[in-house]
């Protein structure tokens, strides 16, 4: 009886630590097109080094010469899927070159639970590991300006944007779109790079206590810190293949505050 009574506990455990996951991350249901290949994107895959083994990423290249101002651009827990890519596409038609690393490593997601196995099994030290070697790989090209480089993130990547920043000290400014936030105050407090942040209030796996209590640890150390959070969005809010999440008067503020956050840190 004891043996069976462990068991159905270690199994309810187990079960509340997916749920309370899954929340962190709950983007509802994607669309084929969020993790299918079919869409027609401007820029290449290339590979750098990393450990172990090589790290790979979608660059995507403004069309002027010259040198430009780059970002590095962090996957959702979906992985580099089209979306993703899409958002490097986006900010070389801006004028700066994009590097979007593979984390998953030719993996990519396009339901919750699949997201969630990849998320769970990708190692932290080979992620850490591939953002700065695409970071080094980024800033050395000699159409970038080491001196203007910034990261952004949505989600899982959100959080890791903030990881590499911690780890980077070269970086810019960064951007966190939802992301987990981290707790000990002294790794906040010795951030360099200008913040910006855009989170949900309805976003059950980061809730506006934990971003407020975030803000006020990096407003109390001096730092260049703008912090949103957008009334009646949730996780996720800014992709439109959520289709049960995406709030597009969100999105549109948030897209808003980035471009003149980076123009501001970047130069453009």
């Amino acid at each position: 009886m004891r043996r069976h009574r462990f068991v159905a506990i270690s199994l309810t455990l187990l079960a509340l630590s997916f749920h309370a996951q899954s929340q962190e991350h709950d983007h509802g249901a994607m669309t084929a097109d969020a993790a299918g290949g079919a869409a027609a994107h401007r820029g290449t895959m290339i590979s750098f080094t990393s450990s172990p083994g090589k790290g790979s990423g979608y660059l995507a290249v403004p069309s002027t010469k010259g040198k430009h101002p780059g970002i590095i651009v962090v996957q959702e827990w979906w992985g580099l899927n089209d979306w993703v890519k899409d958002q490097a596409d986006r900010f070389a038609a801006q004028g700066y070159i994009a590097l979007a690393p593979d984390l998953y490593r030719g993996k990519v997601a396009n339901d919750p639970s699949l997201a969630h196995e990849l998320m769970r099994g990708m190692p932290d030290d080979r992620a850490l590991n591939d953002l700065k070697g695409a970071y080094n790989e980024l800033s050395t090209r000699r159409d970038v300006d080491p001196k203007r480089v910034a990261i952004i993130g949505w989600c899982m990547g959100g959080g890791w944007a903030l990881k590499l920043a911690a780890n980077e000290p070269r970086a810019k400014a960064v951007v966190v779109n939802y992301g987990q936030l981290m707790t000990d105050q002294s790794v906040v407090a010795n951030l360099r790079p200008a913040i910006l942040g855009n989170f949900g209030a309805e976003d059950r796996g980061i809730p506006p206590a934990d971003v407020k209590a975030f803000e006020n640890t990096l407003k109390q150390t001096g730092h260049d810190v703008d912090i949103k959070i957008y009334e009646g969005a949730g996780h996720g809010f800014m992709n439109p293949n959520n289709k049960e999440g995406y709030v597009a008067a969100a999105t549109a503020d948030a897209w808003t505050r980035i471009d003149a956050f980076l123009a501001k840190h970047l130069g453009r």
